[in-house]
């Protein structure tokens, strides 16, 4: 399944999703295509959990204040799959979750919901050395808050059984319901076998989605709170 566009229009353009899109667009080409060793790059600015709860900066050495890795690695990606589908789903649901919030407070918004993100896979694996890189968490606190502000919107989504592919509408608090479910059932599948460390940062997203619906009642504006 996967979500393709929504039908609810936007007041102004999404000035700062297309800049968050183009960032993390610039970051992959720089990591990739001009930096001599990609993988040097990501372990010394990627978010390492070792290094924010020890404090110890492993090699090779990374920013000279450490903890801003949890920032950086919100702009990172490990291939153009893992960046394409993150920017999809930025792009679809942040533009709305930013016509909603207004431009500062959907940049605020974000970069609070990609810390959360960072600080819930820090605390199931505090110690894992594997550097943590990705938009995920910040991205699932729009998708958060987008299932609070329109939950019955619907959404032009992707269907495949088996060889056959369909477009459907659903509403998003089927797509958005059934996305935060799946990340709940591996991020324990994946915990209870092998401590979390196969490669997805399943409570990175677990948590960025539920600070998303934290943080978008705190950050709404008053007048102009709505669901549809």
């Amino acid at each position: 399944m996967l979500p393709l566009w929504d039908e609810i229009p936007t007041r102004k353009a999404p000035l700062i999703t297309i800049i968050i899109i183009l960032i993390n667009c610039l970051v992959y080409y720089y990591q990739f295509f001009m930096v001599a060793d990609a993988q040097t790059f990501i372990y010394a600015f990627g978010l390492i959990p070792y290094e924010i709860t020890r404090g110890i900066d492993l090699q090779p050495a990374g920013p000279s204040f450490l903890y801003l890795t949890v920032i950086y690695s919100m702009f990172m990606h490990g291939s153009f799959v893992h960046l394409f589908g993150n920017m999809l789903y930025l792009w679809i649901f942040g533009n709305n979750v930013e016509d909603h919030l207004g431009k500062f407070r959907f940049l605020l918004f974000y970069i609070l919901s990609g810390i959360c993100a960072a600080l819930g896979q820090i605390l199931v694996n505090p110690y894992s050395r594997i550097p943590m890189i990705g938009a995920s968490g910040a991205v699932a606190g729009v998708l958060g808050a987008y299932l609070i502000l329109f939950p019955r919107a619907r959404i032009t989504t992707l269907i495949f059984f088996g060889f056959f592919i369909r477009l459907i509408k659903l509403p998003a608090i089927f797509v958005l319901g059934l996305w935060i479910i799946f990340q709940i059932f591996y991020g324990l599948s994946d915990l209870s076998l092998s401590r979390g460390v196969t490669g997805v940062a399943w409570f990175a997203h677990i948590a960025g989605f539920f600070a998303g619906v934290i943080l978008i009642k705190l950050f709404s504006p008053r007048q102009n709170y709505y669901y549809i």
